[in-house]
């Protein structure tokens, strides 16, 4: 991302990526209490998801992890491995919704109408794989952003920039 203007539009896409996440979250989370889960650990490991999925999305809404400050590094990181971990469990739930409708829905131990909680975890599903492809995106944008932060370019000899990697990411 080079200048202004492009860090700008990546943080409004960022933000942007984070509510959406935020209100699909929600909805996740809704949708699942509809099914009445209550009494099934699975359930309530899936509401569990959800929630903090929309708590990494407030997270990442706040720009704390986006901002290369003091102490910033280890926020980024843990903010980025929680997302990780999220996104993948969120696919894993999604792709399990679509492929093994009646199993999950019997291991969920819901109390509606067969056909009913077929539709409502399907929805779950929808969301869940939304909500799969706007972590990766959110997490991609976060990524440049923190990149792009700190405009430590140094020009190089043959008159391009080298960006500094040393400062926001060791491995």
């Amino acid at each position: 991302m080079a200048g202004g203007g492009g860090t700008r539009a990546a943080h409004r896409a960022f933000l942007l990526c984070n509510y959406a996440l935020l209100g699909a979250a929600s909805a996740c989370i809704f949708l699942t209490l509809s099914l009445r889960l209550a009494p099934s650990p699975c359930g309530l490991l899936l509401v569990f998801l959800h929630a903090l999925t929309a708590v990494f999305a407030v997270a990442g809404c706040s720009g704390s992890f986006t901002d290369a400050g003091a102490g910033a590094g280890r926020a980024h990181a843990a903010h980025t491995a929680g997302a990780v971990l999220t996104a993948i469990f969120q696919g894993a739930a999604a792709l399990l919704a679509f492929t093994r409708t009646a199993d999950f829905l019997a291991e969920l131990r819901s109390y509606v109408r067969e056909e009913d909680g077929e539709v409502i975890l399907k929805l779950v599903g929808a969301l869940g794989a939304a909500i799969f492809v706007l972590e990766w995106a959110a997490l991609a944008l976060a990524f440049a952003l923190r990149l792009d932060d700190g405009d430590d370019e140094e020009e190089e000899a043959g008159g391009g920039y080298a960006k500094s990697w040393a400062s926001g990411y060791h491995v």
